[in-house]
């Protein structure tokens, strides 16, 4: 089994994703912890994983987009992180 570039690409740049997400991660728990307002801080891993699965999709078929099962669980990913950062930053900047 040979890897391809592009296979090798799609994998690779999952992980600095994750690192960025953990870090956002992070920065929630933080705040949780220390203000005592919900920042729902564990909801962060479900767009790391669903990434991770469409990176999976995207690399097993060896090209860009055209997997429904990847386009959607980038998609949702999407959604969530969106949902996820704006009330962070709602609960961080525009309440306080």
């Amino acid at each position: 089994m040979s890897l391809s570039l592009n296979q090798f690409l799609v994998l690779y740049m999952w992980f600095p994703l994750a690192a960025l997400l953990m870090f956002i991660f992070l920065i929630a728990r933080f705040f949780e912890k220390f203000s005592g307002v919900q920042t729902y801080f564990r909801a962060f891993f479900v767009p790391v994983v669903l990434f991770g699965i469409g990176a999976v999709r995207y690399a097993g078929t060896e090209q860009i987009g055209g997997d429904p099962l990847g386009d959607v669980m980038m998609g949702i990913a999407g959604l969530t992180l969106l949902f996820l950062c704006t009330r962070l930053y709602w609960v961080m900047i525009v309440q306080r």
